[in-house]
């Protein structure tokens, strides 16, 4: 393997990503997101779009005045007021990068800004300049780029370039973009603009098609050298693509990705969790990474090989994402060697006919219900083991035993399964 070229990770969960119906975070709360992704290493924040609120003014100043260890961005238009708050607010910053953009697409050009392409060029030319009597830190984005004409973008790229652009930013703000396609025009782009070897190119893909990290991966292997992304994959309607999961997929297979990024992994699950609670909805229960059934396991052959050996199915250690460790979920699915497992940590050693025996009403039970709770197991095993004797001290649960069932069969974890060895019942 040549070696690994380095992916800046461009974070614009304060930014896009607060831009999702209900992700409204206080000043206080962005700070704290924040300083969490600087703990993570992430490259560059964006902190907020400062012309759009005071509000919004105060949070990027306060972001860019706590934040020593990451670039803080505030996002412009192309428009001199926008370009003005974001370099005012920016001004404490210990590295400052001002992101400007304009649309690109006909029917945004015709439609939205009813300007010509040649008026297009000419704003953009001027926004990259006056950004720069702000900073020498400049990023520009052709809005809507995913669905522009691939030679009107080499024309507007180039121009901007050579006013003083740093940063080329290609965004398919629509989601509209399919991996193959998107990754053509990120090659052909780099290729046809004579001073693309001054910029590095960036992507900011949308998941209105559920294809934003794949479009994502497609423009790194094309050429892009900075991913746009968000915790959770938060933003505009389907959302933005997603931090944790693109990183991981650069980390896991490194056998064909030949990139590596400074992001400490394990700071990834609390940073969604910290958001999480900082906004009205968290990630969706099968999330990759940092979902809640991301290393949960219900299907009896998936709980013994698990049990057995973690890599039989799962591709990621937990620990390595920030998750404490992975959870074995007892529901209809469920076999006896998860079963008798659980049997043995309530107190309640089981020979096989005993187990046997259990088994069968567990199953029965959880036929009739959505999952089985802690207390219900103790019942089962004392119609069999005693005919109704009460369990014996150990069997107690604390609460902490029972964390992300969430009904949904019971949850326990795999440290107190393995305490207990893996042979087979």
């Amino acid at each position: 393997m040549s070696k690994r070229e380095k992916l800046i990770i461009f974070d614009t969960t304060l930014r896009d990503g607060e831009q999702s119906p209900g992700a409204s975070m206080t000043k206080d709360e962005k700070v704290r997101i924040a300083k969490a992704l600087e703990r993570m290493r992430v490259d560059v924040i964006e902190a907020g779009f400062p012309i759009a609120s005071p509000g919004d003014f105060e949070a990027v100043q306060a972001v860019a005045r706590v934040v020593k260890d990451a670039t803080v961005c505030g996002l412009a238009r192309a428009l001199e007021k926008d370009i003005d708050r974001a370099g005012e607010a920016l001004k404490e910053a210990h590295s400052a990068r001002i992101h400007t953009f304009i649309a690109t697409s006909p029917i945004h050009m015709e439609r939205k800004l009813r300007m010509t392409p040649d008026q297009v060029v000419e704003q953009a030319v001027w926004a990259v300049k006056r950004a720069r009597r702000y900073t020498d830190n400049v990023e520009f984005s052709a809005e809507d780029a995913g669905r522009s004409e691939i030679d009107f973008l080499c024309r507007i790229f180039e121009a901007v370039i050579a006013a003083g652009a740093g940063t080329i930013n290609v965004p398919d703000t629509v989601g509209y973009s399919l991996p193959q396609i998107f990754g053509e025009t990120m090659r052909a782009l780099i290729e046809r603009i004579p001073n693309s070897d001054q910029a590095v190119f960036s992507v900011h893909c949308h998941n209105d098609l559920g294809l934003a990290v794949a479009n994502s991966l497609a423009a790194i292997q094309a050429g892009a050298r900075q991913i746009e992304c968000t915790v959770n994959g938060i933003g505009e309607r389907a959302g933005n693509c997603s931090l944790e999961e693109i990183v991981m997929v650069v980390k896991v297979r490194r056998d064909h990705l030949p990139y590596t990024t400074l992001i400490r992994t394990e700071k990834l699950f609390p940073a969604s969790q910290m958001l999480s609670g900082f906004i009205s909805f968290g990630p969706q229960p099968n999330k990759a990474i940092v979902g809640r059934n991301a290393f949960a396991h219900e299907a009896g052959i998936h709980q013994d090989g698990v049990l057995k050996e973690r890599t039989t199915y799962e591709i990621i250690d937990p620990k390595e994402v920030g998750v404490p460790e992975s959870r074995l979920v007892l529901g209809k699915h469920s076999g006896r060697h998860a079963l008798g497992q659980r049997c043995d940590t309530l107190g309640f050693p089981l020979t096989r006919e005993q187990l046997d025996a259990v088994y069968r009403r567990f199953t029965a039970l959880a036929d009739r219900k959505k999952g089985i709770l802690d207390e219900e197991i103790v019942a089962l095993v004392k119609e069999v083991v005693d005919g109704g004797a009460p369990p014996p001290a150990k069997a107690r649960v604390e609460p902490a035993t029972v964390r992300g069932s969430l009904g949904r069969g019971f949850a326990f974890p795999m440290r107190a399964a393995r305490r207990l060895g893996s042979a087979s019942r």
